[in-house]
């Protein structure tokens, strides 16, 4: 059977009622199911694109997400797919990481204004990280205390939710009858 026959099988059909959540998060998973990914594999995944997504550094979880899932043969399509969605979430945690990183190094307050950041990076590179690299590095010091945290609690939860998922196409329940 051809994996698009599975996910067929499987009531993984896109329709005019399916909502984004079901085409952005559940029909990826489904799909890696059907073709014989283990639910294990797939939390690991997510576990690491979550967590790689909201790397305190705004433009670099791609090349990090391929960086770290690479030799951790992680699920390339999952992984990235949680790393796209926590985008949001790394926006909204960039500062809080830069804060806390200045708080745990007792570092000074550094005022963080993306225009006026935009543009004094390309005015003058040199000045502009001699002044924001090291809330950069704090940031990521904070990120990678945290990390550890997250990946294992975000692997066990999703492993418990995929596994369900595995076990509800097993007996035949499309997804769309959830």
């Amino acid at each position: 059977m051809s994996a698009e026959a599975a996910v067929v099988e499987a009531g993984v059909v896109e329709g005019p009622k399916r909502s984004v959540f079901y085409r952005w998060v559940v029909r990826p998973v489904v799909v890696q199911l059907t073709q014989g990914t283990s639910p294990g594999k797939i939390a690991q995944a997510i576990a690491w694109g979550v967590t790689l997504g909201i790397f305190p550094i705004i433009g670099s979880t791609t090349l990090l997400s391929l960086m770290v899932g690479v030799p951790m043969k992680l699920n390339q399509p999952i992984l990235h797919a949680f790393k796209w969605l926590a985008a949001p979430l790394q926006l909204g945690l960039v500062l809080g990481f830069y804060r806390a990183g200045e708080w745990l190094f007792n570092a000074p307050h550094v005022s963080i204004h993306i225009p006026s950041m935009i543009e004094r990076f390309f005015a003058e590179p040199g000045p502009f990280f001699r002044d924001y690299g090291m809330t950069a590095v704090y940031g990521i010091a904070v990120w990678c205390l945290v990390a550890p945290v997250l990946i294992v609690g975000i692997r066990v939860v999703s492993q418990f939710l995929v596994e369900g998922l595995a076990k509800r196409i097993k007996r035949g329940k499309g997804v769309g009858d959830v």
